[in-house]
Protein backbone atom coordinates (compact mmCIF):
# COMPACT_ATOMS: atom_id res chain seq x y z
CA UNK A 1 0.00 0.00 0.00
CA UNK A 2 1.38 3.24 -1.32
CA UNK A 3 0.97 5.51 2.67
CA UNK A 4 3.11 8.07 1.52
CA UNK A 5 4.48 9.73 -1.28
CA UNK A 6 6.79 12.37 -1.70
CA UNK A 7 6.56 14.84 -4.32
CA UNK A 8 10.05 17.46 -4.95
CA UNK A 9 8.22 19.24 -7.13
CA UNK A 10 9.83 21.67 -9.57
CA UNK A 11 8.21 24.96 -8.72
CA UNK A 12 8.67 26.23 -12.12
CA UNK A 13 5.66 25.48 -15.28
CA UNK A 14 8.59 25.63 -18.02
CA UNK A 15 7.24 27.10 -21.26
CA UNK A 16 6.74 26.68 -24.96
CA UNK A 17 10.21 26.29 -25.37
CA UNK A 18 11.77 24.86 -22.57
CA UNK A 19 10.31 21.90 -20.41
CA UNK A 20 9.99 22.02 -16.23
CA UNK A 21 12.51 20.67 -13.97
CA UNK A 22 12.65 17.29 -13.25
CA UNK A 23 10.21 16.47 -10.38
CA UNK A 24 11.53 13.48 -8.07
CA UNK A 25 8.81 11.28 -6.84
CA UNK A 26 8.90 8.94 -4.27
CA UNK A 27 6.05 5.98 -2.66
CA UNK A 28 6.37 4.52 0.47
CA UNK A 29 4.60 1.81 2.36
CA UNK A 30 3.82 1.86 6.23
CA UNK A 31 6.92 -0.04 6.86
CA UNK A 32 8.96 2.49 4.78
CA UNK A 33 9.82 0.28 1.98
CA UNK A 34 10.00 2.59 -1.27
CA UNK A 35 7.45 0.72 -3.57
CA UNK A 36 8.07 2.88 -6.55
CA UNK A 37 10.07 5.92 -7.19
CA UNK A 38 11.11 8.10 -10.15
CA UNK A 39 10.90 11.55 -12.02
CA UNK A 40 8.11 13.19 -13.78
CA UNK A 41 7.83 17.04 -15.73
CA UNK A 42 5.33 19.14 -15.39
CA UNK A 43 2.67 19.47 -13.17
CA UNK A 44 0.13 17.48 -15.59
CA UNK A 45 2.34 13.89 -15.35
CA UNK A 46 3.15 14.58 -11.98
CA UNK A 47 -0.61 14.46 -11.39
CA UNK A 48 -0.55 11.51 -13.35
CA UNK A 49 1.77 9.96 -11.36
CA UNK A 50 0.16 10.70 -7.73
CA UNK A 51 -3.06 9.44 -9.44
CA UNK A 52 -1.56 6.24 -10.04
CA UNK A 53 -0.50 5.56 -6.69
CA UNK A 54 -2.82 7.04 -4.35
CA UNK A 55 -4.40 4.86 -1.72
CA UNK A 56 -7.50 5.28 0.71
CA UNK A 57 -5.43 7.70 3.60
CA UNK A 58 -2.42 8.23 1.06
CA UNK A 59 -0.59 11.36 2.76
CA UNK A 60 0.98 13.61 0.35
CA UNK A 61 3.69 15.74 1.37
CA UNK A 62 4.70 18.46 -1.33
CA UNK A 63 7.94 21.06 -1.14
CA UNK A 64 6.47 23.40 -2.67
CA UNK A 65 4.06 26.52 -2.44
CA UNK A 66 0.73 25.23 -2.18
CA UNK A 67 -1.71 27.83 -0.77
CA UNK A 68 -0.72 31.34 -1.80
CA UNK A 69 -2.68 34.63 -0.22
CA UNK A 70 0.06 36.98 0.16
CA UNK A 71 0.12 39.67 -2.39
CA UNK A 72 3.85 40.89 -1.96
CA UNK A 73 6.57 39.71 0.20
CA UNK A 74 7.41 36.11 1.97
CA UNK A 75 4.79 34.07 3.55
CA UNK A 76 5.01 33.75 7.07
CA UNK A 77 5.31 29.90 7.12
CA UNK A 78 8.31 31.35 5.33
CA UNK A 79 9.08 33.94 7.53
CA UNK A 80 9.11 31.44 10.72
CA UNK A 81 11.04 28.91 8.68
CA UNK A 82 13.93 31.22 8.80
CA UNK A 83 13.00 31.97 12.41
CA UNK A 84 13.28 28.87 13.94
CA UNK A 85 15.35 26.96 11.33
CA UNK A 86 18.25 29.60 10.62
CA UNK A 87 20.54 29.15 13.15
CA UNK A 88 20.97 25.72 11.23
CA UNK A 89 21.77 28.10 8.01
CA UNK A 90 18.08 27.26 6.66
CA UNK A 91 15.71 29.53 5.50
CA UNK A 92 13.05 29.46 2.08
CA UNK A 93 12.44 30.82 -0.85
CA UNK A 94 9.43 33.58 -0.74
CA UNK A 95 6.47 33.14 -2.50
CA UNK A 96 3.58 35.75 -3.45
CA UNK A 97 0.70 35.69 -5.87
CA UNK A 98 3.01 37.77 -8.24
CA UNK A 99 5.63 34.99 -8.34
CA UNK A 100 6.15 32.88 -11.00
CA UNK A 101 6.73 29.83 -9.51
CA UNK A 102 3.27 28.38 -9.31
CA UNK A 103 3.71 24.96 -9.81
CA UNK A 104 2.64 24.19 -6.15
CA UNK A 105 -0.56 26.06 -6.63
CA UNK A 106 -1.53 24.57 -9.86
CA UNK A 107 -0.30 21.27 -8.56
CA UNK A 108 -3.24 21.99 -5.35
CA UNK A 109 -5.90 22.65 -7.90
CA UNK A 110 -5.34 19.29 -9.90
CA UNK A 111 -5.08 16.98 -6.34
CA UNK A 112 -8.27 18.69 -5.18
CA UNK A 113 -10.12 17.92 -8.57
CA UNK A 114 -9.03 14.07 -7.97
CA UNK A 115 -10.68 14.30 -4.32
CA UNK A 116 -7.54 15.31 -2.30
CA UNK A 117 -7.70 16.99 1.03
CA UNK A 118 -5.25 19.98 1.74
CA UNK A 119 -4.31 19.43 5.45
CA UNK A 120 -2.94 22.05 7.59
CA UNK A 121 -2.82 20.59 11.57
CA UNK A 122 -2.03 17.38 12.77
CA UNK A 123 -5.99 16.86 13.81
CA UNK A 124 -6.84 17.33 10.50
CA UNK A 125 -4.59 15.23 9.28
CA UNK A 126 -5.09 12.55 11.54
CA UNK A 127 -8.97 12.89 10.99
CA UNK A 128 -8.55 12.44 7.25
CA UNK A 129 -11.13 10.20 5.55
CA UNK A 130 -9.59 9.83 2.06
CA UNK A 131 -6.21 10.90 0.49
CA UNK A 132 -4.64 14.34 1.75
CA UNK A 133 -1.65 16.29 0.93
CA UNK A 134 0.26 19.66 3.14
CA UNK A 135 3.14 21.29 2.44
CA UNK A 136 6.91 20.46 3.68
CA UNK A 137 10.88 21.71 3.68
CA UNK A 138 13.08 19.00 3.27
CA UNK A 139 16.10 21.07 4.95
CA UNK A 140 13.56 20.96 8.23
CA UNK A 141 13.41 17.52 8.10
CA UNK A 142 17.00 17.35 8.10
CA UNK A 143 17.86 19.51 11.03
CA UNK A 144 14.79 18.68 13.05
CA UNK A 145 15.19 15.27 12.85
CA UNK A 146 17.80 14.86 15.93
CA UNK A 147 18.71 11.26 14.90
CA UNK A 148 20.36 12.77 11.72
CA UNK A 149 23.03 14.39 14.22
CA UNK A 150 22.97 18.20 11.97
CA UNK A 151 23.41 19.59 15.40
CA UNK A 152 25.09 22.65 13.26
CA UNK A 153 24.06 23.28 10.31
CA UNK A 154 22.14 21.79 7.55
CA UNK A 155 24.29 19.53 5.25
CA UNK A 156 25.86 21.08 2.21
CA UNK A 157 24.31 18.81 -0.46
CA UNK A 158 22.53 21.12 -2.94
CA UNK A 159 24.32 24.21 -4.11
CA UNK A 160 27.62 25.07 -4.78
CA UNK A 161 30.23 26.86 -1.95
CA UNK A 162 30.63 30.18 -3.92
CA UNK A 163 33.50 30.79 -1.40
CA UNK A 164 35.77 28.15 -2.84
CA UNK A 165 37.03 27.25 -6.67
CA UNK A 166 34.53 25.27 -8.37
CA UNK A 167 35.69 22.34 -8.68
CA UNK A 168 35.88 21.59 -4.67
CA UNK A 169 32.59 23.41 -4.28
CA UNK A 170 31.63 20.42 -6.31
CA UNK A 171 33.50 17.81 -4.77
CA UNK A 172 32.44 19.11 -1.57
CA UNK A 173 28.75 18.85 -2.32
CA UNK A 174 29.40 15.32 -3.41
CA UNK A 175 30.55 14.29 -0.42
CA UNK A 176 28.05 15.68 1.93
CA UNK A 177 25.17 14.07 -0.51
CA UNK A 178 26.95 10.64 0.09
CA UNK A 179 27.27 11.57 3.86
CA UNK A 180 23.68 12.15 4.17
CA UNK A 181 22.89 9.18 2.20
CA UNK A 182 24.96 7.28 4.32
CA UNK A 183 22.73 8.66 7.67
CA UNK A 184 19.52 8.12 6.20
CA UNK A 185 20.78 4.49 5.45
CA UNK A 186 22.28 3.33 8.56
CA UNK A 187 20.73 5.67 11.61
CA UNK A 188 17.84 3.91 13.00
CA UNK A 189 14.95 6.16 12.16
CA UNK A 190 11.37 5.65 13.73
CA UNK A 191 9.64 5.53 11.25
CA UNK A 192 11.98 3.91 9.19
CA UNK A 193 13.17 4.64 5.55
CA UNK A 194 14.28 1.82 3.58
CA UNK A 195 16.41 3.04 0.62
CA UNK A 196 17.69 0.00 0.02
CA UNK A 197 13.78 -1.55 -0.95
CA UNK A 198 13.98 -0.10 -4.64
CA UNK A 199 16.57 -0.17 -7.41
CA UNK A 200 16.43 3.82 -8.01
CA UNK A 201 16.48 4.60 -4.62
CA UNK A 202 19.35 1.95 -3.85
CA UNK A 203 21.47 3.21 -6.30
CA UNK A 204 21.47 6.76 -4.14
CA UNK A 205 23.97 5.22 -2.15
CA UNK A 206 26.50 4.98 -4.98
CA UNK A 207 29.70 7.52 -4.61
CA UNK A 208 28.22 10.92 -6.40
CA UNK A 209 30.23 12.95 -9.37
CA UNK A 210 30.73 16.36 -9.51
CA UNK A 211 28.95 16.52 -12.79
CA UNK A 212 26.26 19.01 -11.98
CA UNK A 213 23.01 17.97 -13.93
CA UNK A 214 23.38 14.26 -12.92
CA UNK A 215 24.06 15.12 -9.38
CA UNK A 216 20.75 17.41 -9.60
CA UNK A 217 18.80 14.30 -10.77
CA UNK A 218 19.75 12.21 -7.81
CA UNK A 219 19.20 15.42 -5.79
CA UNK A 220 15.62 15.31 -6.79
CA UNK A 221 14.93 11.86 -5.75
CA UNK A 222 16.42 11.95 -2.80
CA UNK A 223 14.79 14.95 -1.88
CA UNK A 224 11.63 12.81 -2.83
CA UNK A 225 12.54 10.39 -0.04
CA UNK A 226 12.53 13.03 2.29
CA UNK A 227 9.24 14.57 1.42
CA UNK A 228 7.46 10.81 1.94
CA UNK A 229 9.53 10.20 4.80
CA UNK A 230 8.35 13.63 6.43
CA UNK A 231 4.92 12.38 6.02
CA UNK A 232 5.37 9.35 7.32
CA UNK A 233 7.13 11.14 10.19
CA UNK A 234 4.43 13.75 11.01
CA UNK A 235 1.85 10.81 11.12
CA UNK A 236 4.07 9.08 13.38
CA UNK A 237 4.80 11.58 15.88
CA UNK A 238 2.26 14.45 15.26
CA UNK A 239 2.83 17.60 17.64
CA UNK A 240 5.48 16.08 19.80
CA UNK A 241 8.06 16.39 17.08
CA UNK A 242 6.63 18.39 14.24
CA UNK A 243 5.55 21.94 14.24
CA UNK A 244 3.04 23.92 11.52
CA UNK A 245 5.34 26.83 10.58
CA UNK A 246 2.18 29.41 10.06
CA UNK A 247 -0.53 27.83 11.74
CA UNK A 248 -0.02 29.02 15.39
CA UNK A 249 -2.75 30.94 16.34
CA UNK A 250 -0.68 33.40 18.69
CA UNK A 251 1.46 33.91 15.90
CA UNK A 252 1.13 36.17 12.69
CA UNK A 253 -0.40 34.26 10.02
CA UNK A 254 -1.09 34.08 6.08
CA UNK A 255 -4.92 34.81 5.18
CA UNK A 256 -6.89 31.64 4.09
CA UNK A 257 -7.94 31.25 0.63
CA UNK A 258 -11.33 31.00 -0.92
CA UNK A 259 -11.45 27.18 -0.10
CA UNK A 260 -10.57 28.10 3.66
CA UNK A 261 -7.28 26.60 3.14
CA UNK A 262 -3.75 27.80 5.26
CA UNK A 263 -0.95 28.25 3.75
CA UNK A 264 1.40 26.10 6.49
CA UNK A 265 4.78 24.35 6.31
CA UNK A 266 4.72 21.07 8.16
CA UNK A 267 8.01 20.81 10.05
CA UNK A 268 9.63 18.26 12.10
CA UNK A 269 11.47 20.16 15.40
CA UNK A 270 13.83 19.86 18.20
CA UNK A 271 12.28 21.51 21.52
CA UNK A 272 15.20 24.38 20.58
CA UNK A 273 13.50 25.26 17.53
CA UNK A 274 9.40 25.75 18.93
CA UNK A 275 8.83 29.20 19.54
CA UNK A 276 9.34 30.40 23.48
CA UNK A 277 6.06 31.19 25.24
CA UNK A 278 6.22 33.60 27.81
Amino acid sequence: MNAYLGVDLAWGLGTATRAPNETGLVAMDPDGAVTDAGWARGVDAVTDWIAGHLGERSLIAVDASLVVTNPTGIREAERQVGQRYGRWKVAANPTNLASAASAGARLLERLTALGVGYVSSTAAMRERTGPAVFECYPYTTLVGVEELGYDVERPRYKRLDLHVAPATARARRAEAFDELVRRLRETPLDPPLRLDTHPLTRALAEPSGIHGPTHKHREDLLDGALCAWTAAFWERHGDDRAQILGGDPCLPSDAVDEAGRQPVVVAPARPSQRPTRG
